[in-house]
């Protein structure tokens, strides 16, 4: 089974990220072989679907479960219709939350928030998601 976590930094000590799409790694752990890997979030540098991008590189790494703060709700389609569980976490040590999962601590993540602005949409406030 493996997991990506988002992350600020490329290992186990750093803090989990709790955006999915601005993230900057995500951190891969495979539970079985206690494997972990490090890579880029390419959805960070999107001028606009940074959740789709990110989810993208997510199911192409073959990955069972997300761990992360908040989603939206494009990737969270996709990675639904995907059969990939995410995980909703507070910002911790990644390898603290990996053991939470372990642990059973983590609730799943069922439903969404609203789509997020992007990137220079200013604060959000009024912004209702193009409805």
């Amino acid at each position: 089974m493996k997991v990506a976590i988002s992350s600020t930094g490329r290992d186990l000590n750093s803090m989990l990220d709790t955006r999915f799409g601005r993230c900057n790694y995500f951190i891969i752990y495979d539970v079985e072989k206690g494997f972990v890997k490090a890579m880029e979030n390419r959805g960070q540098i999107s001028g606009g679907g940074a959740g789709i991008a990110a989810a993208q590189q997510i199911m192409d790494e073959d990955i069972d479960m997300v761990i992360t703060g908040s989603m939206g709700p494009n990737a969270f389609n996709l990675l639904r219709n995907s059969d990939i569980k995410v995980y909703q976490c507070k910002n911790i040590q990644v390898e603290k939350a990996i053991q939470m999962l372990k642990d059973g601590g983590l609730e799943e993540l069922t439903q969404v928030g609203p789509a997020h602005a992007g990137i220079g949409m200013g604060s959000g406030k009024g912004f209702r998601g193009g409805r």
